[in-house]
């Protein structure tokens, strides 16, 4: 028995019999790419100094430094502040409101920063009509999600807003939205885990929209959306965010059960959000990713780990899908195929199904698994394995390595306990 969780009581019945209605609405999840507004257009709120920030709700003070130099470098893009330091000041005031993106329907790479002038993606749900957000991807080099704000980010976000965010909006709305669900399908059966590695799905998305962009767009302007999306191999990672956030929320809607539908990290915490406990976060000290490093730097340069983007193993990819890219699993240091393999296989025991429309190849079709639930991951010990780029310290220096990590265990304890409360008599 685990917490009361496990047995024959017809609570514990009721319980797996909303977890198999949880996954069916994870695998019935259709997110399609409709639009690409601006983010006060489609969450009003953030017309007012609010910034939304990767992973569960943290005040500034808090905050690593990549985080940090993500605020500040949005108050100086929104004109809130004229220097860093007079941006700094006003968010160690207050002056400037911050929230958790899952809050808002969003999700956030990295850093995760948000705010109301900045082009957001909009993914909706052909089956529910649900919507998730995410910003766009910035490529490489000097990035805000890094915590850089220098004047070559400035110029990218004042670019994306001005030029490239409508761009694809007109592109989107003459191509009646793009869905994302088959895009990711065919990037799993080409090398894709959908985290660590999204070339295959970018480019397939630049191969669906680029008869769009040419009806639409002309001359430089069209001449440099074509660039960025041709030479930025992980603008999909966060269309496959939004999409996971879509999947994630589907399973929550249902209201029931103890299968995981979201997974973030805000430097500081690793949370997670269950089914069957409404919208209430389940937190621990989040955990250094372990992994190679670029030449020149090591562990001790390295942030503790960050960003929304493990809504992907939330829905069964990266980490959990691990062998379907065998190029990553050196990358991140995570040994050889076989052990690749076997991480897959430890897995399995802690997820209640599967993704059909998701399928490793390396793994003769099997489908990626779906539906972890924390009563298996308390009682079997074992853990999502997350795979996750390495940000330095350092606010500005970027990535410097990339790796996995596993979440706190004692995250998944105190939602188990939780979760049994609810079963009491």
């Amino acid at each position: 028995m685990l917490f009361g969780l496990n047995g024959n009581d017809r609570k514990v019945q009721m319980l797996d019999a909303a977890n198999r209605e949880v996954v069916e609405a994870m695998q019935s999840a259709d997110p399609v790419l409709v639009d690409v507004r601006s983010a006060k257009s489609v969450l009003p709120e953030l017309k007012s100094p609010l910034v939304l920030h990767a992973g569960p709700p943290l005040p500034f003070e808090k905050m690593t430094g990549p985080a940090q130099g993500a605020l500040i470098g949005v108050a100086l893009y929104e004109k809130w502040a004229s220097t860093p330091e007079q941006a700094r000041a006003m968010l160690e005031r207050g002056e400037i409101a911050l929230d958790s993106c899952h809050h808002h329907n969003a999700v956030g790479p990295m850093a995760g920063a948000t705010s109301g002038s900045m082009p957001v993606l909009v993914v909706q749900d052909a089956s529910s009509g649900r919507t998730a957000y995410a910003i766009l991807n910035e490529g490489i080099g000097a990035v805000l999600r890094f915590g850089a704000y220098n004047d070559e980010v400035q110029d990218r976000l004042t670019w994306f807003e001005e030029e490239f965010g409508p761009t694809l909006s007109a592109a989107l709305r003459h191509a009646g939205g793009v869905p994302l669900k088959p895009i990711m399908s065919k990037a799993l059966l080409m090398g894709d885990e959908m985290h660590q590695r999204n070339a295959a799905a970018s480019l397939m998305f630049f191969q669906a929209l680029m008869p769009h962009l040419v009806a639409t767009a002309t001359g430089d302007r069209l001449l440099r959306a074509v660039n960025f999306l041709g030479q930025t191999d992980q603008f999909f990672l966060n269309l496959a965010m939004a999409a996971g956030k879509i999947i994630g929320d589907a399973g929550q809607a249902v209201n029931g059960g103890s299968i995981v539908t979201a997974m973030c990290r805000n430097g500081v915490e690793f949370g997670l959000r269950v089914s069957g406990l409404g919208n209430s976060w389940w937190t621990g000290p989040v955990n250094r990713p372990q992994g190679m490093y670029f030449a020149g730097y090591g562990p001790e340069d390295g942030n503790p780990d960050i960003g929304d983007s493990a809504i992907l193993e939330t829905i069964g990819l990266g980490g959990m899908a691990l062998p379907a890219a065998p190029a990553v699993i050196g990358f991140v240091g995570s040994g050889s195929f076989e052990d690749a393999q076997e991480i897959f296989q430890r897995e399995r025991g802690i997820v209640v199904g599967t993704q059909p429309s998701f399928q490793i190849p390396t793994l003769d079709g099997q489908a990626a698994l779906l539906g972890i639930d924390v009563r298996l991951v308390v009682s079997s010990g074992v853990l999502p394995l997350i795979n996750t780029g390495i940000a330095h310290r350092v606010a500005g220096i970027g990535q410097i390595g990339a790796g996995t990590v596993s979440p706190p265990l004692v995250a998944f304890e105190q939602a188990a306990k939780a979760l049994a409360g609810t079963l009491a008599p």
